[in-house]
């Protein structure tokens, strides 16, 4: 039985709709350059599992485990695991991190043609855990701290660096030695100008405590665009591998099984994890999905002189 099974061309182009190009169901379009995780699994014991095979037995769960790690790790940096989210940035000048991030690719805001301007990170401020003090010194000359009653230090939701740096703007920083990177230090009257700073497209830095982006004051009322990437385990409809990673799935699971078991000869474990290794870099390569013609057209511009 063909892969496409009892889908007709109509059922894929339509939909259950049946109006053209108007689905948006994860499981349409495209869906046969994917194989789910459930099928890698299946294949997998069928392949390897058994009487004569590598692995002679091994229960689902522990197979699906193995699966599941494999799937995390190739999201990463192998598989094409870039999500993005599109937000309008309030006063707050902070909004939460996407609920299954895992780390950022980009963010940038969109300016009025659509194009996306990118914003780069700062590690000049940052939002520190504020502890409450008493305002009065005590007798040793120290502010001390307080406590609920439970016992517990008492904090502030925000501190006083992210206020201050909040209630700053790029017309209120004429101090030449504030470290503000919005707009006072790029009009190039210093000498020895830090291109981290020579830029006037925002800043932002992530509170990782407490799960916030915080960006700069000129980002306010914008509109941003997050590209980050997940571990493809949040929802059912992610747990899938590209066809050309699906080889590095099954060696990749056959490794982390012999692996972990204490009577599997050393050597087969070596071979394995050459295997695997192979399989990840040939799945690499596929996805990187270089085209000729587009290379040459991108080397094109690189014969140019540049005249001084």
């Amino acid at each position: 039985m063909g892969l496409l099974g009892s889908t007709t061309n109509e059922t894929y182009y339509e939909g259950a709709d049946g109006v053209f190009n108007t689905s948006d169901d994860l499981d349409i379009y495209g869906n046969y350059q994917h194989i789910n995780i459930k099928d890698i699994i299946s294949n997998f014991i069928v392949s390897y599992v058994g009487k004569d095979k590598i692995i002679s037995d091994i229960k689902r769960t522990d197979v699906q485990f193995h699966a599941k790690r494999a799937l995390q790790e190739l999201s990463y940096d192998t598989l094409r695991s870039t999500k993005s989210q599109e937000v309008d940035v309030g006063s707050s000048l902070t909004i939460p991190l996407p609920q299954d991030y895992v780390n950022y690719i980009k963010i940038s805001w969109i300016d009025r043609n659509g194009l996306e301007n990118l914003i780069h990170p700062t590690r000049v401020t940052s939002n520190p855990l504020s502890i409450t003090q008493s305002e009065t010194e005590d007798a040793n000359n120290n502010y001390p701290y307080t406590f609920d009653s439970d016992g517990n230090l008492q904090t502030s939701e925000n501190s006083a660096t992210w206020t201050k740096y909040k209630a700053n703007t790029s017309e209120d920083a004429d101090d030449d030695n504030d470290s503000e990177p919005d707009t006072s230090l790029n009009e190039g009257r210093r000498y020895g100008l830090d291109p981290e700073f020579s830029q006037s497209k925002g800043v932002f830095f992530i509170d990782q405590l407490k799960g916030r982006i915080h960006f700069s004051s000129n980002i306010s009322g914008k509109t941003i665009v997050i590209k980050y990437i997940s571990d493809s385990l949040a929802t059912d409809d992610e747990m899938i591998v590209h066809k050309f990673a699906e080889e590095a799935m099954y060696k990749y699971i056959a490794h982390a099984i012999l692996a972990t078991r204490s009577n599997t000869p050393e050597y087969i474990v070596n071979r394995f994890k050459k295997e695997r290794f192979a399989e990840i870099r040939k799945a690499k390569i596929r996805l990187s999905n270089i085209k000729s013609e587009e290379l040459a057209q991108v080397m094109r511009g690189k014969s140019k002189q540049i005249k001084h």
